[in-house]
């Protein structure tokens, strides 16, 4: 173990005397008493030296008794080198140990190693950053071995400027893109073609951009999402504006992605016919979300010319390429409600996952990020890329030690890994969110200094959301148990009054925590954490405090039908029917997508699930919608195999749609594969009456006959398809025909 009070630098070249400068930045900016100097090699404990045998993304370390020494062959490499050291480098008083011994040559399996952070309105950060924060996240991003950054221009030709930007968005382009050239980095430009331009001017257009921007390794046009383009028109965009930007930056590449457009369900196949004519123009093809074939069938489908990168989503948890949980789509609703779509989410469990599936078809990966949330993945994904076997605990360790100096490491990486078990379950039976929160704060009053870092902020700011929604949780659960029994002997006024109970002082201290902490972080870094205070572009782009306090229970919901219960001539009986919404017998059944989870069909759904969540979106979960229809199921085909039933009774199977009109005559039920319906949209009986008590606007009933004859046994495989534009249902119960 090496410790060190002092440093003394060797330096040769001017891009070695270039990493000196920045590593001693780096050093200083850890202790403020270390003592760093420049010196001969003799004298040096730690040194920079050029080696051209080395490929620019490579790098060695020699750790001597008395000197450590980074060698690479440009500022990359040594970024790349330093950063390692930091990495594994610990507080003691006011030196300096080095926990590993890290000599070694360093090579990367990805060749391409990077992250999306483009300066628009869009994210929950990068648009309030000045080119200081771009610069210094830069850094930090090739400390895990990132060699690639992407931007984006104007999305559709013109600015979106909102009142957090500092410059122009294109302004700021050719800033950004200087900077990178300083750290050799690569730039890749995301780049739709969205804008209704011709060919030759939207050629032209970028053209006269890609003219301005110092560096331009890549430029990227997604082939959907945004666009609505044919793949044969697609295509020819790519090459000619290939052309063009190689005007300005001849050894620029062309990757589009294989994204397809809603519009064009064959598209992907006229993609793959275009790229068979093997146009010299593009360079390789890029996978994303929205994708025409999954993965492994790309990889097969396209010429071998054509290598394949990989732009992972690894900043959204649901309505995404990736959800939590991604191959069961079980993440809890009061979760999803409370955290929505771009909370603080370190997944490095997941992530890697994902990465081990997808590592073999591609030759790197560029994610898709929309802000500072996801700066946890960013480390853990770069990481896999260099080190695509490393131990997620030391890749935690080295972020803690990095962006945590002086901190318990493992106790926060520990703490970063609790954080995504905390999503396991209902909040409600997982004491773990109490552990986690208590480990943070316990971090937090042992290491004063962590309460002013960004990174620390938002892992607290997480524990506390999470315990939040879980004592919440626990708290109406009681409320409406207790409720329940009164309305159930009659007694409606006293069961509102136990549910307008309020939360106690530790419940209402925490969440103004959350609050206080929002501020903070937006103060630290930009984090926009709602829409009025801090500018987030709406309410599910991290904008957290829009949604922390939508309903994860049913308190809310009964509230409002004990209010329309008034309203008629027997309010005991309309609250006993509400209470009664999903209660079966035992040879029926009943199923919600949020209750139940797919998982209970007993049967894996083929195709992509898509769960068009609603729980958190403000406009729709404000009380009106009972917490069982949360999650819509969107994709081609359902199915769910259902035991139990009495064999010689007819039932009625009632399903709850999501009410989007479409023009489809080839809606189809069966059961069994004895056919139920098949007809237009929905069909079915309707119940205006039941729809009206039990539903919320955007959503509609139909009931259908399952005859005893279609039943085997008292069984039943329900599959329920649209071919074209999916099926979208929250819930069905299936009940004795009376």
């Amino acid at each position: 173990m090496i410790k060190y009070r002092e440093f003394k630098i060797f330096s040769e070249t001017p891009l070695s005397k270039k990493a000196a400068e920045l590593f001693s930045d780096e050093l200083k900016n850890r202790l403020s008493d270390i003592t760093v100097e420049y010196c001969e090699k003799s004298k040096a404990n730690f040194a920079f030296e050029h080696d051209d045998t080395l490929s620019k993304d490579s790098y060695r370390i020699d750790c001597a008794e008395n000197c450590i020494s980074v060698f690479a062959s440009g500022i990359r490499g040594f970024i790349f080198g330093f950063g390692m050291f930091l990495r594994k480098i610990e507080k003691d008083g006011e030196a300096i140990i080095l926990a590993d011994n890290i000599s070694g040559t360093y090579v990367p399996d990805k060749a391409i190693r990077g992250h999306q952070i483009g300066y628009r309105t869009t994210p929950n950060t990068y648009d309030a950053w000045s080119y200081e924060d771009y610069r210094r996240y830069y850094l930090d991003m090739m400390f895990f071995g990132s060699n690639t950054v992407e931007h984006i221009p104007y999305e559709r030709g013109v600015s979106k400027r909102n009142r957090l930007m500092k410059y122009d968005e294109e302004e700021f382009l050719v800033k950004a893109t200087e900077m990178a050239d300083e750290f050799d980095l690569d730039v890749s430009l995301w780049h739709p073609n969205n804008d209704g331009e011709t060919v030759e001017f939207a050629a032209e257009r970028r053209g006269k951009l890609y003219e301005k921007i110092p560096r331009l390794n890549v430029v990227f046009p997604p082939g959907g999402d945004p666009g609505e383009y044919p793949p044969e028109e697609f295509v020819l965009r790519c090459r000619e504006i290939a052309k063009a930007a190689k005007a300005s930056h001849p050894d620029v590449q062309m990757w589009p992605s294989a994204q397809q457009p809603h519009s064009f369900p064959d598209w992907g196949v006229r993609f793959i016919t275009e790229m068979e004519k093997l146009p010299d123009e593009i360079n390789g093809v890029i996978i994303g979300p929205n994708k025409a074939f999954p993965i492994d069938e790309l990889r097969r489908r396209l010429p071998a010319k054509y290598p394949l990168r990989l732009y992972p989503d690894i900043t959204h948890n649901v309505r995404c390429e990736y959800p939590v949980h991604f191959d069961r789509d079980d993440w809890h609703f009061a979760l999803t409600t409370g955290l929505s779509r771009e909370c603080t989410n370190p997944r490095p469990r997941e992530y890697r996952l994902i990465h081990r599936l997808t590592r073999p078809y591609v030759v790197g990966s560029v994610s898709y990020s929309e802000g500072i949330t996801d700066d946890v993945n960013k480390a853990v994904w770069a990481d896999m890329d260099f080190f695509p076997d490393c131990d997620l605990n030391t890749t935690l360790l080295d972020y803690c030690r990095l962006f945590f100096f002086g901190a318990d490491a493992q106790k926060a990486a520990d703490g970063i890994m609790l954080l995504e078990l905390n999503w396991q379950c209902d909040p409600a039976e997982n004491p773990s969110i109490d552990n986690t929160l208590r480990l943070f704060k316990e971090l937090s009053a042992d290491y004063p200094f962590l309460n002013d870092n960004w990174r620390f902020l938002q892992l607290l700011m997480r524990a506390k959301c999470d315990w939040v929604l879980r004592r919440r949780r626990l708290f109406e659960l009681e409320l409406i148990k207790k409720a329940t029994r009164e309305i159930r002997n009659g007694n409606l006024e006293i069961a509102k009054s136990i549910l307008l109970a309020d939360f106690d002082d530790n419940y209402k201290k925490e969440r103004d925590d959350i609050t206080a902490l929002a501020k903070r972080l937006f103060e630290l870094i930009g984090l926009q954490s709602d829409i009025e205070n801090y500018c987030a572009d709406n309410w599910e782009r991290g904008a957290i405090l829009e949604t922390m306090d939508l309903p994860i229970t049913d308190r809310k919901w009964l509230l409002g039908r004990l209010d329309a219960a008034a309203e008629t001539s027997d309010a005991q009986s309309y609250m006993l029917k509400i209470l009664d919404r999903n209660k079966v017998d035992s040879d029926e059944y009943y199923f919600s997508v949020a209750l139940n989870g797919l998982e209970q069909c007993g049967v894996s759904q083929t195709g992509e699930v898509y769960m068009n969540f609603q729980g958190d979106r403000p406009n729709v979960n404000n009380g009106q919608m009972p917490v069982c229809m949360f999650k819509v199921y969107d994709n081609l085909t359902f199915k769910c195999k259902i035991g139990g039933l009495t064999a010689d009774c007819d039932y009625t199977l009632r399903i709850t749609y999501a009410n989007r009109k479409i023009d489809s005559h080839s809606h189809k039920i069966t059961v069994n594969g004895n056919l139920i319906y098949e007809g237009t949209q929905f069909g079915g009986e309707s119940d205006e009456s039941y729809d009206k008590a039990m539903l919320c606007d955007g959503f509609v009933s139909a009931s259908y006959t399952i005859h005893k004859e279609t039943l085997v046994n008292g069984c039943a495989e329900l599959e329920i398809s649209e071919p074209e534009m999916g099926v979208m249902f929250s819930e069905f119960i299936i009940k004795k025909k009376i």
